[in-house]
């Protein structure tokens, strides 16, 4: 240990001013002490605006369950933007992450990343995973909503080819069916996985208060292990029908359907005013609306923001306020004391706000 200290410091003699690790990072893009990264080794269009990018993460990286999610930085403009991501891979091979374009930074991963790109990277995250003991399983699932759950699928499935699994897909028509082909691929091969795609364009929205409207699909989603992803209408929809007409799991004491969601209602600050955000350590100031996020705000005023799931879960976006109200944008709450570590994903400025960025 102390020949390789020794080590170190005469190699930092001879590549001052950079340190040791930025010389080997001209070799291999991946490798930094400082911030994980990925290179991008391929990507594959999915539909007309969603992509697969495949990376290979460097050192430091931790295997990913399947079902799990990463946070994902990708520089825009000399600005770092971070974002979540669920990776579709299946468990024990190379991650990738599925995008669909609905924003600047899914915009540029689905339209020009391309190979030998370098993503920064955060750990894989997240509950939202296949359970421990195989059982009977209901897929529920709508538009991207389908990209943690094909993550179990494809490391189920022909891992373990009794599994009994059914998947309901929901989309607005065939082209917009993310992993259509490869879903009726594995369907095809294994008997015991059934797809069920339902086309809203043409059949309408899937509604699950209708009278059997489940029954019809999957006659014995009741005695089935249920994982739901989607937009927030249809994952309420699916908690009302579970919590009105399924049994609870009697072997967990718990409901049987486990839900992840990417995004949450955040309503609590139109109509009121907001104020002047002063990014303390950044020497910006940004005159800020009652109903924008503080996160959203330092982003696009080019502040370096911590951020994870951005609904006010992971709790990676802790910031402490230096002075100045904030208002909870899930419940129209105003609080805040100086030194209080606050949510900038949920919260927006009420009245004029400090903080430690």
């Amino acid at each position: 240990m102390i020949r390789l200290r020794k080590l170190a410091r005469a190699a930092s003699v001879l590549t001052t001013p950079l340190a040791p690790e930025d010389i080997l990072s001209l070799f291999n893009p991946v490798f930094s002490a400082r911030q994980l990264r990925g290179v991008v080794t391929r990507v594959v269009p999915e539909t007309v605006d969603s992509a697969t990018i495949f990376f290979r993460p460097g050192r430091g990286w931790q295997a990913h369950q399947a079902g799990q999610w990463a946070r994902i930085g990708v520089e825009l403009n000399g600005v770092r933007h971070w974002r979540s991501y669920s990776l579709s891979a299946p468990a024990g091979q190379d991650p990738a992450i599925t995008v669909t374009d609905m924003g600047a930074v899914s915009g540029a991963l689905v339209r020009t990343t391309k190979p030998g790109d370098v993503l920064f990277l955060a750990p894989p995250q997240g509950d939202f995973v296949l359970p421990e003991h195989p059982r009977p399983l209901l897929m529920l699932t709508a538009g991207s909503g389908i990209t943690p759950v094909m993550s179990m699928i494809r490391t189920l499935v022909p891992r373990r080819p009794d599994a009994d699994v059914v998947l309901i897909h929901t989309a607005r028509t065939p082209a917009d069916a993310i992993f259509r082909e490869e879903l009726a691929e594995l369907a095809d091969q294994f008997r015991n996985f059934k797809v069920i795609h339902w086309f809203s364009g043409d059949r309408g929205r899937l509604d699950f208060a209708a009278p059997g409207a489940l029954d019809e699909l999957c006659a014995d989603w009741r005695s089935r292990a249920a994982y739901a992803c989607g937009p927030a209408g249809f994952l309420d929809d699916a908690e009302a029908l579970w919590a009105t007409e399924a049994p609870a799991d009697n072997a967990a004491g718990t409901p049987g359907l486990t839900i992840e969601r990417f995004s949450t209602s955040l309503a609590g600050g139109e109509g009121h005013d907001g104020g002047l955000v002063t990014f303390e350590a950044s020497d910006r100031e940004v005159e800020a609306d009652g109903a924008t996020t503080l996160l959203d705000v330092g982003e696009d005023a080019g502040v370096l923001m911590p951020s994870g799931c951005r609904m006010g879960i992971c709790h990676s976006c802790l910031t402490p306020l230096r002075a100045g109200q904030v208002r909870d944008l899930r419940t129209g709450e105003v609080h805040g004391e100086p030194g209080q570590l606050i949510q900038t994903c949920v919260s927006a400025a009420a009245g004029p706000v400090n903080l430690d960025l």
